[in-house]
């Protein structure tokens, strides 16, 4: 019995701190369990037994001689901490709680009747205490952790990303690939994992799956700084965890709404340069959505303290209608459903062996009708046709055994599997019917204001059975000897794509029109590096008009292997100072269609990861932390579909003298040089050779990152830290299309160059260094030519970020949460990395970027994720034992502005403007005067506020709650992006350039009631 008097603070005291802090818990990124470890004062106790509140789950570990104890790999939830005495309690800790991936402090602390000299009756004694310090002294990452219950009490959208953008360092990808940028890394540089196991995009490594919404018991949130038992990502990573069984059956079910009255009207788009400025582009103001979700859960013992289930399911259905463009002037109604599932097993076998079964599923599918559309009335007209449906699935298995061999060995292994199809249908498609794009460039001699559209809806076809499988295997060994605590293991995964990739639609294989306007400079070349001249000295042409019949087609299958194993040594030097020192060594290997390597990355390719904890006080109420790391990033499938695929890509040109009323199809053809299909990347359908894909012994993409910062207790409320982070890209993969430079290097290291093949398409490589080449002979013989990054004409590789993050947090006391941080960064040099925002440029590790060296002049300045200030606020407040009002501020300055036109100074001649053939917005250049990135400004701050209400009934035993969200309140519409091609080197832009790409989403409204039983 607890005797009167006796309810303690927890916080350590000198007599704790004279014994020291407790060796390094056994904490790893994206785990899916915590760590408790503390002290205690010599002679008070020789064991320490936690017990779980919720499965019953217990474990008894030794206290060491100096009063330390660690208890690993727990899962997470509240527990009950006991310090025993030969057997018997003398000391309690009550409601425990883990957070996923890291420690928790318990400081034994005698009552102060106690003393040397009485010590004896202290197994008499039951003291119960309370609040745990805040700050985690055994972690040296960049980590938050996001709980369930912050979930439910924040505006937070529904999705794994927005709970990651409450971090610091993180910022809104580019709204065309969706996801987080973490501290000027990319998008498709992240890592998501659902307990424990890798769900990222195998396909384009952009997002990952994610649980449904309400089944997330925890967030993790790693902006860096995260040991060597995990990888692959430069980026940052977005871990969850799902809810999981307990000795108490739950249920619950929820309805959330988001009703179409409670939208703002989205902003119309309009010209703001050229002949066309003033006219409405896109006109906005009726389009709508309506949203609802339905979920429920269940979750209990099948067996108590041994046997648990819990099981979520939840459908979402969005629905609205939007109104294209006035080059796509159709309305479009469409419907999204999103059904998914989550459930997961636990099995205590017994205290020292937990089996964990996970079984996930996410689908998608997409269906649209589309509707003619008129400008002129913003009426809506006939039938037009109805969209590709498609249907995206993602079912995920998962298996995680961990055993507690004694108390200072764990050994964990994990198994999984994913399997996603990605299926594409295309009713009452007729192949007969030609797809007509870019009718907006027509000649208006021909059609007037009236473009004419084309009566094939669809554009691209896809396989029927495309899909990926992903396989992780992770086996974690940890062995705690004195201040040492190692780990082992190795983290193998294999991702397998199959039949990725689409080609055109239309007759004889497929193939498009695609209309060509020149007007602004109708004696600009159409395609210098293929021959194919302006059009004005042919029929139709005379005014800069043209007309290309395009084939493409990338269809492919293709297999990556990633390998690693990884040591780690976390030393706790003494009291107050900790290391750890870690070593992980990656395998890439990429396979073709043919089951081929064209990339080889087996060598040691070694990431050191060390880091530092000072417990300044020894109390754990300042904390002094510092790492380094070197982080590497293998390539997704999705590079093999075109780089090392047999893909096609070609134009055909023409000018032309009429247009088919009824299909769009120009009429009046006349065949322009060289008169036959050309590929500006000499794509013909041919696979190449797996040796000439990529530079010989190509290197992987790796980051170096520096990270030095502090976290301190002002008092019992207040939490604060600063935080400076360094990262600078040493590598990475881009590819190469001028060919030039190669066979230069080739006839003058001695190949005769009427001996070698014809060189075709690009070449993967590291750009911004020198690379050695394979070339195919005429008899069948390969050389190898090394070219310079001078030969190449290419600036040096660059990516550098730094950032200076602040903190303040005030935990939840009962009354309220308050957390503000402020980031203040700068991300600048010529690369984004895998992707590229400015042109909203997808294509994984084969941007246009490095394809010729005239469009990487002037190519350095801001880079477009950089944000150099962003303020963020989130938190909640009970305002009555009923209601909780909370709310999330977001404050960013703008993104970079760019200016793309045509390459070159005033003197340049007008056959120059196009050396890479990539058209005349694709150039640092804006109106012949140099343009680096950000030079043109900056897209505006945005401010953005949401909150929401909660009403929660006494009548009702508050299991019944009543939710209002309504996000961006003030309803900000400021532009994200706008669109950056200037054009030819006259003083009239095209007619798109500085238009509104994407703005902030417009205010809406989310309605939810709740019940919990």
């Amino acid at each position: 019995m607890q005797s009167p008097g006796c309810r303690l603070s927890l916080r350590p005291t000198s007599l704790a701190l004279a014994v020291g802090m407790a060796a390094s818990g056994l904490v790893h990124a994206q785990s899916t369990t915590g760590t408790i470890f503390g002290t205690t004062p010599a002679g008070t106790g020789n064991a320490v037994h936690v017990q779980s509140v919720s499965s019953g789950l217990s474990r008894d570990v030794s206290i060491d001689e100096r009063g330390r104890f660690t208890i690993g790999e727990l899962p997470i939830g509240a527990y009950t901490v006991s310090l025993l005495r030969d057997g018997k309690v003398v000391d309690t800790r009550n409601n425990v709680q883990l957070r996923v991936g890291t420690s928790t402090q318990v400081v034994f602390t005698p009552p102060a009747a106690a003393s040397a000299q009485n010590a004896q009756n202290l197994s008499g004694v039951n003291v119960v205490a309370s609040a745990l310090p805040a700050i985690d002294v055994t972690s040296v990452d960049s980590r938050t952790v996001v709980t369930a219950t912050q979930l439910a009490k924040l505006p937070v959208e529904r999705n794994a990303e927005s709970i990651a953008l409450l971090a610091p360092g993180t910022a809104q990808g580019n709204p065309a690939f969706g996801g987080v940028a973490f501290s000027g890394s990319s998008v498709a540089e992240n890592a998501y994992y659902i307990n424990g196991f890798d769900t990222s995009n195998p396909l384009t490594n952009l997002g990952g799956t994610q649980l449904p919404y309400g089944s997330i018991d925890q967030q993790e949130v790693i902006a860096g700084g995260y040991g060597p038992q995990y990888g692959r990502s430069d980026g940052g990573v977005i871990s969850q965890v799902g809810k999981r069984g307990t000795n108490e059956w739950h249920f619950g079910a929820q309805v959330q709404w988001i009703p179409r009255f409670g939208d703002a009207d989205p902003s119309n788009t309009y010209y703001v340069n050229g002949r066309r400025k003033g006219q409405l582009y896109d006109y906005n103001k009726q389009d709508s959505s309506w949203d609802d979700v339905v979920s429920g859960y269940f979750g209990g013992p099948l067996i108590k303290d041994k046997l648990f289930v819990f099981a979520a399911y939840e459908f979402e259905r969005k629905q609205g209608s939007s109104v294209g463009n006035i080059s796509s002037p159709y309305k479009t109604q469409y419907r999204y459903d999103y059904p998914r599932w989550y459930a997961k097993v636990d099995w205590n076998i017994t205290d020292s062996n937990i089996l964990e079964v996970t079984g996930i599923s996410s689908k998608t599918s997409y269906s649209a009708t589309q509707y003619d559309y008129d400008y002129g009335t913003f009426t809506e007209g006939g039938f037009h046709a109805v969209s590709s449906p498609t249907k995206d699935t993602s079912d995920i298995g998962i298996v995680k055994y961990t055993s507690y061999i004694t108390d200072d060995l764990t050994l964990s292994a994990l198994y999984g599997k994913m399997h996603q199809i990605n299926q594409t249908l295309y009713p009452n498609y007729d192949s007969s019917q030609v797809y007509v794009s870019s009718i907006t460039a027509q000649n208006p001699a021909i059609v007037g204001g009236n473009p004419i559209k084309g009566t094939q809806p669809f554009g691209y076809i896809k396989a029927d059975d495309a899909g990926n499988r992903t396989s992780n295997l992770r086996l974690d060994l940890t062995y705690r000897l004195g201040d040492h605590t190692l780990s082992a293991g190795i983290d193998n995964q294999t991702a397998r794509a199959k039949d990725q990739g689409s080609h055109v639609s239309g007759p004889d294989g497929g193939y498009w029109w695609i209309y060509h306007d020149g007007s602004n400079d109708p004696n600009a070349l159409l395609d210098p590096s293929n021959g194919v001249p302006s059009p004005v000295n042919y029929p139709g042409g005379e005014t800069g008009y043209a007309v290309s019949r395009y084939v493409y087609s990338a269809l492919a299958s293709a297999r990556t292997v990633q390998q690693a194993q990884y040591l780690e040594d976390a030393w706790q030097v003494n009291d107050r100072w900790l290391l750890k020192l870690g070593l992980r060594n990656e395998q890439f290997t990429n396979y073709n269609s043919d089951g081929k390597a064209y990339i080889r990355q087996t060598k040691a390719q070694w990431a050191p990861r060390l880091g530092f904890s000072w417990d300044v006080n020894g109390d754990a109420s300042f904390k002094v932390f510092g790492n380094v790391g070197r982080y590497y990033l293998a390539l997704p499938n999705q590079v093999a579909i075109r780089a090392a695929g047999g893909s096609i890509y070609t134009n055909e040109w023409y000018t032309y003298t009429g247009i088919d009323p009824a299909t769009g199809v120009p009429t009046g053809l006349t065949a322009l040089p060289p008169y036959h299909p050309v590929s500006p990347d000499g794509e013909l359908g041919t696979a190449p050779d797996p040796a000439t894909v990529t530079a010989k012994n190509i290197k992987s993409e790796y980051q170096d990152e520096f990270i030095l910062g502090f976290q301190k207790q002002l008092n019992e409320q207040w939490f604060y830290g600063v935080k400076g982070v360094v990262r600078r890209l040493r590598n990475a993969i881009d590819d190469v299309c001028d060919t030039d430079p190669i066979l230069a290097a080739a006839q003058a290291q001695g190949i005769n160059l009427d001996d070698l093949q014809p060189l075709k398409g690009c070449r993967l490589f590291n750009p911004g260094r020198a690379n050695d080449f394979t070339l195919l002979m005429n008899d069948g013989s390969r050389k190898t030519v090394t070219v310079s990054n001078a030969e190449f004409g290419f600036p040096a590789l660059k990516r550098d970020y730094v950032g200076l993050e602040f903190t303040v947090e005030h935990p939840f006391d009962g009354k309220w949460y308050g957390s503000f941080n402020y980031t203040f960064s700068h991300s600048y040099g010529n690369t984004e990395g895998p992707v590229r925002s400015d042109v909203r440029q997808s294509d994984i590790s084969a941007t246009t970027s490095w394809d010729n060296p005239a469009l990487m002049v002037y190519s350095n300045g801001s880079q477009a994720n950089d944000q150099r200030h962003h303020f963020k606020f989130n938190g909640y407040y009970q305002l009555a034992d009923e209601w909780m009002v909370g709310a999330n501020v977001d404050i960013a300055s703008g993104f970079p502005r760019n200016c793309l036109g045509a390459f070159g100074g005033p003197g340049t001649p007008a056959d120059e403007r196009d050396p890479a053939a990539y058209g005349d917005s694709a150039y640092y250049f804006c109106n012949s005067v140099p343009e680096p990135p950000g030079k043109a400004g900056r897209t505006p701050w945005t401010y953005q506020l949401s909150t929401n209400l909660e009403y929660r009934p006494q009548w009702a035993d508050k299991k019944l709650a009543f939710n209002l969200y309504v996000f961006n309140l003030l309803n900000q519409q400021k532009p994200i992006q706008y669109d950056y091609g200037y054009g030819s080197t006259n003083d009239q832009p095209t007619d798109s350039y500085g238009r509104v790409v994407y703005r902030q989403t417009p205010r809406y409204v989310r309605l939810a009631v709740s019940y919990d039983f």
